[in-house]
């Protein structure tokens, strides 16, 4: 597990037997990015970890910018631990 804070959100990237997991937390408020462990499907949004899917993205950038709305922050400022900048296709 991955951890990092800037701006006041913090981001934990973790993985577990079937995905990949960036999850988010800013002013109580929760959004998460989910891929499958082998790295190479759509990325997932949901509003928790363990949430039901909202939405499905190719690129990186965009699902971070629905991440950083569910949040009400600007994408710029969702720290993205290393482990997690390839996340995409």
């Amino acid at each position: 597990m991955t951890e990092s804070t800037e701006q006041d959100v913090t981001a934990e990237y973790y993985e577990t037997d079937e995905e990949r997991i960036l999850a988010y937390e800013a002013n109580g408020a929760t959004a998460a990015v989910a891929q499958n462990i082998e790295g190479y499907a759509m990325l997932k949004v949901r509003p928790t970890a363990e949430g039901d899917e909202l939405e499905r993205y190719y690129g990186f950038d965009m699902a971070l910018d629905h991440a950083a709305e569910l949040l009400g922050v600007s994408a710029h400022d969702l720290p993205v631990p290393d482990a997690a900048e390839d996340m995409g296709m």
